[in-house]
């Protein structure tokens, strides 16, 4: 077994790094876009990686702008939320045991995500911390 120890890998054009085994087979890629915001008050990113700005559109209701776009609209974005600002909860608003709260990515574009945060009863509402990863 060999191990790669680099500070830098560069793809020799415009795609992706792939990841391949022995026979030549990809096994994976990276991830194009990721970040981790705060949905409330002020929206505000607290890490990212290709993720220029975050748009309010209202409550519940928010637009991630990629730095570089993705080539199409045929990626897989993954969507998550605690929604609890001191660490505590989980899946339910503070002082609403029984109501689930739910983020997903609603459209996107090569150049944006759309994504909400709702009750489980489909009424928006904002997030602590909100989740957003799309694979490409």
């Amino acid at each position: 077994m060999s191990t790669l120890v680099t500070a830098t890998v560069k793809s020799n054009s415009s795609s992706p790094i792939a990841f391949q085994n022995s026979s030549g087979t990809e096994v994976g890629r990276m991830c194009r876009a990721w970040v981790n915001f705060n949905g409330t008050g002020t929206v505000a990113i607290r890490a990212q990686f290709n993720v220029s700005s975050i748009t309010d559109n209202g409550t519940g209701n928010y637009t991630v702008n990629f730095t570089t776009a993705m080539p199409d609209t045929n990626g897989c974005v993954v969507t998550g939320l605690h929604n609890s600002d001191n660490g505590g909860g989980g899946d339910t608003w503070p002082g609403f045991s029984n109501n689930n709260v739910f983020a997903w990515g609603w459209t996107y574009t090569a150049g944006a995500l759309r994504m909400r945060t709702a009750w489980g009863n489909n009424v928006n509402h904002d997030g602590y911390h909100i989740y957003a990863a799309l694979f490409r």
